[in-house]
């Protein structure tokens, strides 16, 4: 059975999502080794609209020489969960607009390795609810954001 792993940037008051880009100032380039060794041990990403959409307007114009996982995020299978998505046409993405729990307790029973999860807030807690999540990987930023949404 294929593990379904979150990794989510966390502010130290625990928010994973916020108005700003707040992350981005505190990255090292420990955590830039960390995320690329988490993004190319991931056989398959699952990912909210939002952050798909985010993701496909930016890493098909990257190159590996630029952040080392872009090859990654284009080849691999993408699954994005939407109903209000127009096309998944990013390269190898599915689209999972209807029966979601459902459509991903089979995805972890398909032969593979690990699905990764980034952002995708809704999706998370979703999975989370579900009891579909096999493991959470977290990277602190030392910033106190007091509101945003919270991974716990």
């Amino acid at each position: 059975m294929r593990k379904i792993v979150v990794s989510e940037f966390l502010s130290a008051d625990g928010v994973m999502e916020a108005p700003d880009t707040w992350q981005f100032p505190f990255q090292s380039e420990e955590m830039g080794a960390i995320t690329e060794r988490q993004t190319n041990d991931t056989d398959a990403f699952l990912l909210g609209r939002i952050t798909y959409e985010i993701f496909a307007g930016f890493w098909p114009t990257m190159t590996n020489n630029e952040f080392g996982v872009a090859d990654k995020y284009n080849s691999a299978p993408k699954y994005v969960v939407s109903t209000t998505l127009q096309k998944a046409d990013w390269n190898n993405s599915t689209q999972i607009k209807s029966n979601v729990i459902e459509e991903i307790r089979k995805l972890k029973h398909q032969p593979g390795g690990r699905i990764g999860i980034i952002g995708s807030a809704t999706l998370v807690h979703a999975l989370l609810d579900a009891g579909l999540v096999d493991e959470i990987q977290v990277l602190v930023h030392p910033i106190v954001l007091g509101k945003g949404v919270r991974l716990f």
